[in-house]
């Protein structure tokens, strides 16, 4: 059962008109929720977008909300508040792909540093580009021979 809600506008004129009796934060799962009485009724505040029943994460934020619209004081029962710090999966998928992509990183600069200090040695043999590329060329056509042949090497 969805109860009546009230939204912010309406409460801010029903403090201004002095009609507000009482209001009460109520302790949930994940947070706060404040119900307010005036008259007969009794409605708890919504969320402007959802209409839902807004439920505020951090009592400063309440309390400070509820200054805000010119209330005060309020009783509060905590008798059902469970804090909602459930772990974050995602962030913890997140943080094991950040040590992996520093891992990596490392690892390839070590690579080119390595790289680098081969290529300065004076030892050093080089081939042109063209004499590479006929090595492979050569080596290519003997795997494809061997693989038509069915000869393993």
């Amino acid at each position: 059962m969805t109860a009546e809600t009230i939204d912010h506008s309406t409460l801010s004129r029903l403090v201004e008109a002095g009609a507000v009796d009482a209001a009460h934060v109520v302790g949930k799962t994940g947070g706060w929720s404040v119900v307010i009485r005036y008259g007969k009724a009794e409605r708890p505040l919504a969320a402007q977008r959802s209409r839902q029943v807004r439920l505020f994460k951090r009592m400063d934020t309440l309390v400070s909300y509820l200054k805000d619209v010119g209330i005060s004081q309020f009783d509060v029962d905590a008798a059902d508040y469970i804090s909602e710090t459930a772990p974050r999966p995602d962030r913890a998928a997140a943080l094991r792909r950040t040590h992996e992509a520093a891992e990596y990183d490392k690892w390839f600069r070590e690579q080119v540093e390595e790289a680098i200090r081969e290529a300065d040695d004076p030892n050093a043999v080089w081939i042109s580009a063209q004499d590479a590329e006929e090595r492979m060329d050569k080596l290519r056509a003997e795997l494809l021979a061997q693989l038509h042949s069915g000869d393993k090497a």
